[in-house]
């Protein structure tokens, strides 16, 4: 396992990364490490990403209470803490402004149509959560049905958020999102798109299982209807009827109920 210093090191470098590649701006964006059991390194608030040290880092408690570091705790530190306490896997989040994933975002479209088999496989689909004011309960709250089943949410007229086993997992799923959106919307200009479906999509589910790459206890559903004559919707795993659908979930978007 890697140490805290090593960790400190890390969230550095994705951080500019994330700056470098246009993700964030100014001081917009968050990261952050689970230590241990009672321990998350965090970004500060008010620091450009692309500026940071490892010094700068603040170390929390399950609370948000800040236990060390010299900067004050985000305050979009909530919103990391839910998804630690939802997703017992997940080691790390990464969240971020993408402009081509926000735009989606900021316009109320989620991206859910398997269009690119990848995405398909690593990610399932890529829900939207309906808005929360950040730094406030809300935003906990609208996160809260999505995060036990997928790895990758959009935050309406907010931005992305992404989590994995580790920084790196996490931050390259925040690259795919935003690969992602940038070709769907290519397909929105050109007025056409081509979903994958029926045996296709079985067959993707199927690769997904054996697939060395993809580390999370998430059920990653799809979230569009395909090939069920009775108006369900099938995820490739289970088949969820319309009316069963929470408002404000896409179809095949439910929590299972009990975190993972």
């Amino acid at each position: 396992m890697p140490s805290e210093r090593q960790y400190r090191r890390e969230i550095v470098l994705f951080g500019k990364m994330l700056h470098d590649r246009g993700y964030v701006a100014a001081m917009d964006g968050n990261l952050s490490v689970r230590l241990d059991e009672e321990r998350i390194l965090a970004t500060p608030t008010s620091m450009c990403k692309g500026m940071m040290r490892p010094s700068d880092m603040v170390i929390v408690d399950l609370e948000g209470k800040r236990l060390s570091g010299r900067r004050s705790v985000s305050s979009e530190i909530g919103m990391h803490l839910l998804i630690y306490k939802l997703r017992p896997d997940v080691q790390s989040v990464v969240h971020a402004h993408p402009k081509t994933a926000t735009g989606f975002a900021a316009a109320g479209i989620a991206l859910n149509k398997p269009l690119v088999c990848e995405v398909v496989i690593g990610l399932g689909s890529i829900p939207l959560a309906k808005y929360g004011t950040p730094g406030t309960p809300e935003l906990a709250d609208a996160l809260a049905p999505l995060v036990p089943s997928y790895d990758a949410i959009l935050m309406s007229n907010h931005g992305v958020v992404t989590y994995g086993p580790d920084l790196h997992q996490a931050y390259m799923k925040m690259e795919t999102v935003e690969h992602f959106a940038e070709i769907a919307l290519v397909t929105h200009m050109l007025g056409r798109q081509q979903p994958l479906q029926g045996q296709e999509l079985e067959k993707l589910m199927t690769i997904r299982t054996k697939y060395q790459g993809l580390k999370s206890a998430a059920p990653l559903p799809l979230a569009v209807p395909y090939g069920n004559a009775d108006g369900s919707y099938h995820d490739g795993r289970t088949a969820v009827s319309e009316k069963e659908i929470p408002q404000g979930v896409s179809a095949g978007g439910r929590a299972s109920g009990r975190p993972r």
